[in-house]
């Protein structure tokens, strides 16, 4: 599929898109005129990528982070290195805390707001 197709099959710019590729995080082969043209387990990747970039990982981690993980075509994933086990295990760590912080966070919100509805 050319790179306008997956743009809009996952809502992602075309240019991050591009972005992508230049990190290594996505590969596509070209046509004979030159164009982009990604395989469809693309649409999965571009998804996975999203959710990393959104989990607070930036794209060097993902890359190494990628080989290790199945497409959804069910392909085999590399074997992690503890190394990247070790750092991966502290994202989730710090994804945790981020969770826990930001529960907290709501309950203030829920009990100024419901202090405030109180008093009208």
């Amino acid at each position: 599929m050319r790179i306008g197709e997956l743009a809009r099959r996952t809502g992602v710019s075309e240019r991050s898109l591009r972005y992508y590729e230049q990190q290594g995080l996505l590969a596509a082969d070209r046509t004979h005129g030159g164009h982009r043209d990604y395989p469809e387990h693309a649409v999965d990747r571009v998804i996975r990528i999203q959710e990393l970039f959104a989990a607070g990982l930036h794209s060097k981690k993902i890359a190494r982070l990628l080989p290790c993980m199945r497409d959804a075509d069910g392909g085999p994933s590399a074997i992690a290195t503890p190394q990247l086990v070790a750092e991966l295990t502290a994202e989730r760590d710090r994804i945790d805390r981020m969770i826990t912080e930001l529960a907290n966070s709501r309950e203030v919100l829920d009990d100024v707001i419901n202090a405030a509805s109180r008093r009208r």
